[in-house]
């Protein structure tokens, strides 16, 4: 019975931040609705060249943003478990979530911006299933959130034991 309770008490506090996930999702479905209802007369196309340019570009700023959130959502989990502080764990967490996602939605702008640069669907799919993937991964997970709470309660317990 107890593991219950934590568990419904992690879902509960991670609430917000998969309503900012699903607010996040939500956007790159508006980008895909945007583009396909209001196609042609959205788009002010460059010269190709110019396009092919900015494009990889893009995909290389992409690529790289993947293993950057990766490493800096490792390093925001570490200090919301180390950090002193009264700030609650859960508003700890959310800040991580929201930087991470907010990285990776990133990626599906680019696709946006690529789409009224003049590029096709193709273009603008890659980049929302690049981003789509990348809420996936960082997607709000309940054991990090534990493994928070985890080291903060641990933490209390030697500063009450310490003293």
């Amino acid at each position: 019975m107890p593991d219950q309770i934590d568990r419904d008490r992690l879902n509960a506090d991670l609430t917000l931040a998969w309503l900012v996930a699903g607010i996040m999702l939500a956007m790159l479905a508006t980008y895909l609705v945007i583009c396909h209802t209001l196609g042609g007369e959205l788009q002010r196309p460059l010269p190709e060249a110019q396009r092919v340019l900015i494009r990889t570009v893009l995909y290389g700023i992409a690529i790289v943003t993947f293993p950057v959130t990766n490493l800096l959502r490792h390093i925001q989990l570490r200090l919301n478990q180390t950090m002193p502080g009264g700030n609650p764990a859960k508003n700890r967490y959310l800040v991580t979530v929201i930087v991470s996602l907010s990285l990776i939605e990133s990626i599906g702008i680019f696709g946006f911006l690529m789409f009224i640069l003049g590029d096709s669907f193709n273009t603008l799919y890659i980049f929302i299933g690049m981003s789509a993937l990348g809420l996936f991964l960082y997607r709000p997970k309940p054991n990090e959130y534990a493994s928070i709470l985890d080291a903060l309660a641990q933490q209390k317990r030697e500063k009450i034991g310490g003293c």
